[in-house]
């Protein structure tokens, strides 16, 4: 009997920075503020770990269309809010020069929760993510496809990185979120399984004797998600553009859906020890999409052009189905232009080179940051 085919529906949610329009260093966001942005837009809002923080998600979508304009619709209510208290939202995955330790936590029970628990490690979380949903209603479906996709992380890592700075210094990594991130337990590559019931007997060992209340606690880069019926990738660095973060979302999407076309034919994507793709991970977390990836079918450091190439290709016949070839195809130009990372280091080095000093160098890579923001908005 043929499978039916999943929706490959899609939700994105992601984690802004809030900066003081002025000295562009993180601000709080005020309790009037949040109330603007609930009255506006529901459940679609919340605050983040940090005070400094917001987090937004759109509504399940049926294709990166829809996706587009919520996420319009959720970037442009923060960014008209946040002005109203003299803030605007940045979204990169670590502030160029402010400091952990002078941040504060929200107070609520989840938080205060995750403080006592996580000691140290959780005081210097002052990082943004972007997580990307699809919709995959069977649940040995969705394990089976983690484990698949888990080859491709690098790959998205290497092409969303945002984060080289770091407490104003140039940290030499594309992406130090990661390494910030990392230090939490239950992080990393997930784990390969071999079914649904393995995975919730798994959890539910840790349920048992408390370490966690429930799933949500477990954030691998890539998971079934806690609440949906969906795979998360959490492995990607937030994006300063929009059309960026739509990119990913549309690559995340059709890498899904072709590997379930391989798993309808009785193919696969051939597994790799997370050691193995360990080490492309940290590749892609180290040089973004200047140093390479491994091919391990090949043998060899492939450049990054030539495996983005492959990807588009791989997920041609996915990306016309579900609509989104412009999107797909936007990678190409990510790639060309620099991706975030690249971008922001540029901004620092042509004002370094303007002879302006290094604080304000700094201070212009946040401009360049909430510039970035209200693109297309």
């Amino acid at each position: 009997m043929a499978r039916q085919a999943p929706t490959f529906s899609i939700g994105i949610e992601e984690e802004y920075l809030l900066v003081d329009r002025d000295s562009l260093a993180l601000r709080e966001a005020p309790d009037e503020m949040m109330e603007a942005c609930r009255a506006e837009l529901e459940g679609q809002v919340s605050p983040e770990y940090l005070q400094c923080q917001i987090e937004i998600g759109t509504r399940v979508c049926a294709n990166v269309t829809e996706a587009r304009d919520d996420l319009k619709r959720l970037r442009a209510s923060v960014a008209k809010n946040a002005k109203d208290y003299g803030l605007a939202p940045i979204a990169a995955s670590c502030h160029p020069f402010a400091s952990w330790k002078d941040q504060h936590h929200v107070n609520k029970d989840r938080y205060n929760d995750l403080r006592r628990d996580l000691a140290g490690v959780v005081r210097r979380m002052l990082i943004c993510g972007m997580h990307v949903h699809v919709g995959i209603p069977d649940p040995d479906t969705r394990i089976d496809l983690v484990n698949q996709l888990s080859y491709f992380l690098p790959h998205l890592l290497a092409l969303s990185a945002s984060s080289p700075f770091w407490q104003g210094e140039d940290t030499g990594l594309a992406s130090y979120r990661l390494t910030v991130f990392d230090n939490l337990p239950r992080t990393g590559l997930p784990p390969q399984l071999g079914s649904w019931s393995e995975y919730e007997r798994s959890v539910q060992a840790l349920v048992d004797i408390g370490v966690i209340e429930d799933s949500s606690k477990i954030w691998w880069d890539l998971r079934p998600s806690a609440r949906f019926p969906t795979i998360e990738a959490r492995i990607c660095d937030v994006q300063p553009r929009l059309e960026d973060t739509l990119s990913l979302a549309a690559l995340i999407q059709c890498l899904t859906r072709m590997l379930w076309r391989l798993k309808a034919k009785n193919q696969r994507w051939r597994l790799y020890d997370n050691f193995l793709v360990g080490e492309n991970r940290w590749r892609a977390q180290r040089y973004g999409v200047s140093g390479g990836l491994i091919d391990f079918g090949q043998g060899e450091i492939v450049e990054f052009d030539a495996l983005l190439e492959e990807m588009i290709e791989l997920t041609a016949e996915d990306a016309q189905f579900l609509g989104c070839q412009a999107e797909v195809e936007h990678a190409r130009t990510i790639l060309s232009g620099g991706v975030a990372a690249d971008r922001q280091r540029a901004v620092f080095q042509d004002s370094i080179q303007a002879e302006k000093p290094k604080e304000e160098a700094l201070r212009d890579v946040v401009r360049h940051l909430v510039d970035s923001f209200h693109e297309g908005l």
